[in-house]
C-alpha cells in the first residue's frame, strides 16, 4: 500500500447506465469492473481471455453477494492485438447495447520482448494505442447516441520519458533498433494525444455530452510488469525494487483515477485533459502538441483500415 494515494470519494450511481471496460480480468481494470457494479452499472468485461474473464466475474458476485443497488457483469471476447477481433466485439456491442455510458480502454501491455501483433504492428503500440483506437472509433457512434458519456484513456507518467519527438514514419520499429523501453513510452504518448485530438474533434464537430480523460494510475503492483527486467533500461530492477517499490499502489489504489474521471461530477465538463491522483495533471510538452496528434490520428485511421469515408462523429440510433 502507497502514503501517496488519492482516493475517489465520490458517491454517484451508475444505475442504468453501460460501461465497458478492456482488459479487467485482472488488476485496475479488475477493481474498475468491481466498483462500476457496485454502483449499480451493467458492466461489459471487454477481455482476450473468456475463461478468465468469466473467472473474474464470478470472485467479484461472490464478493458482492447481499450488498444492495447492484448491477450485473457480462463477458465479452477482445483481443487488442486483432484488428478482426476488435471490429467483430465492436460490432456485436453495436448490435446488442442500445447505450455505451462508459468506455474504459485500460487493457494494456508492458516492455514485452519485440513481436507483433496479428497484423504485424509493434505490439505495444498495436495492442495498446492502435487497438483501442479502433475499438473507440467503431463504438464512438453509439457512444455519442449516449449522453452524457466518457471516455476513459489509462496511460502513464511514462509517456513523458520518450526520448525524442514521436517517430510517426517509424511508429512499428521497421528502421530503428528496437527498444522496448521506448515502445512502451511511444504507446503511452500515442495515448495522450488520442485523448486531446478526440475531444478536439468532438467539439470540432459540435458534440455535446461526451468527453475524454487519459490518466496515470500510479505505479501498481501488477503483472504488466512480468516482463521488466534490466533490458527495460538499465537498472530497471534495482530501481524498481529499492526506489519505486516504496510509492507502489495496491491494485485497487491504482483504480481511483480510473474511477474518478468516469464517475465524477467535477469533471463531467471537462474534456481532453491529463490526470493523476484524482486530480488534473501536467503532462509532457510532446503530449501537448497538437500538430503530433492530428498527424498520428491520420495514420493511425490508415493503419487500422477504417473507410476514408467512414465518419464516427455520426450518431448510431
Amino acid at each position: 500500500m502507497s502514503c501517496f494515494s488519492a482516493r475517489c470519494t465520490s458517491t454517484a450511481t451508475l444505475v442504468g447506465k453501460t460501461a465497458v471496460v478492456t482488459g479487467c480480468n485482472t488488476g485496475i481494470g479488475k477493481c474498475t469492473v468491481e466498483d462500476f457494479y457496485k454502483r449499480g452499472a451493467r458492466v461489459i468485461m471487454a477481455c482476450r481471455s473468456v475463461p478468465k474473464a468469466e473467472e473474474a466475474k464470478s470472485d467479484i458476485t461472490k464478493r458482492c453477494e447481499g450488498l444492495r443497488g447492484i448491477g450485473e457483469i457480462e463477458v465479452v471476447q477482445l483481443d487488442l492485438a486483432s484488428l478482426k477481433s476488435i471490429r467483430k466485439c465492436a460490432e456485436k456491442l453495436l448490435q446488442e447495447e442500445d447505450h455505451i455510458h462508459l468506455l474504459i480502454n485500460n487493457a494494456g501491455v508492458m516492455a514485452c520482448p519485440e513481436s507483433r501483433t496479428v497484423d504485424g504492428f509493434e505490439m505495444q503500440f498495436g495492442t495498446n494505442h492502435l487497438g483501442h483506437f479502433l475499438f473507440t472509433l467503431i463504438l464512438l457512434p453509439k457512444i455519442i447516441n449516449s449522453p452524457p458519456a466518457r471516455i476513459v484513456n489509462v496511460s502513464s507518467v511514462a509517456h513523458s520519458f520518450l526520448s525524442g519527438a514521436l517517430q510517426i514514419e517509424d511508429l512499428n520499429w521497421t528502421r530503428r533498433k528496437y527498444s522496448e523501453s521506448q515502445a512502451y513510452f511511444q504507446s503511452k504518448l500515442s495515448n495522450v494525444l488520442f485523448t486531446r485530438e478526440l475531444a478536439k474533434r468532438l467539439k470540432d464537430h459540435n458534440i455535446h455530452g461526451v468527453t475524454t480523460y487519459c490518466l496515470h494510475p500510479g505505479v501498481i503492483d501488477t503483472d504488466l510488469w512480468r516482463h521488466v527486467d534490466d533490458s527495460f533500461f538499465k537498472g530497471a530492477k534495482w530501481i524498481f525494487y529499492n526506489i519505486v517499490g516504496l510509492f507502489i499502489k495496491s491494485q485497487d489504489e491504482g483504480a481511483q483515477t480510473i474511477i474518478y474521471c468516469a464517475v465524477d461530477e467535477d469533471v463531467k465538463n471537462e474534456s481532453g485533459l491529463y490526470y493523476a491522483e484524482c486530480d488534473v495533471a501536467n503532462s509532457s510538452d510532446r503530449s501537448k502538441d497538437m500538430v503530433s496528434a492530428k498527424r498520428l490520428w491520420d495514420i493511425s485511421f490508415k493503419m487500422v483500415k477504417l473507410p476514408q469515408d467512414y465518419d464516427p462523429f455520426v450518431a448510431t440510433p
